[in-house]
């Protein structure tokens, strides 16, 4: 036998405590509750976080402004009309542009963006396409190659 084993025969209950009836009782008086006080007062319970008119930790701490996207993909973006500058049907890809000059830094994979106008062809790989960037691009006689990225 374990001092866990015991228990209350079944249909049998307890009696509350009642406090605050006399001295004799036990917890006469002021019913365990001290003599004065905040916590001595009926409906005496505080909500959660108040720290007695103190400024509370939930109000002091800078608030966060919307929640991060965890593992975001981060590209190297460029607009259509960037590549209108390139001779007709060149290769475009990340590599071709830093040799261009057109970009100086990679920050991800390529990622094209639909902003601006473009009329020669071009054969672009990139990671991802805007929808108008694709639009655009096969208007204009090119076609558009997703690369896997890694």
């Amino acid at each position: 036998m374990r001092l866990t084993d015991p228990k209350p025969q079944a249909g049998s209950k307890k009696r509350r405590r009642r406090v605050g009836r006399g001295i004799s009782a036990g917890q006469g008086a002021s019913a365990g509750l001290g003599m004065r006080g905040q916590k001595a007062r009926s409906g005496s319970s505080t909500r959660p976080g108040f720290e007695g008119g103190q400024q509370p930790l939930y109000r002091r701490i800078p608030k966060l402004k919307g929640f991060p996207i965890v593992n975001r993909k981060q590209y190297t973006t460029i607009n259509v009309y960037k590549l209108a500058s390139l001779p007709a049907n060149t290769e475009v890809n990340l590599a071709s542009l830093r040799e261009a000059g057109i970009l100086t830094a990679v920050q991800g994979p390529l990622k094209i963006l639909g902003d601006g106008e473009i009329n020669i062809p071009l054969r672009v790989q990139a990671a991802a396409f805007t929808k108008q960037a694709r639009e655009k691009i096969t208007a204009a006689g090119g076609n558009c190659e997703v690369l896997e990225s890694k």
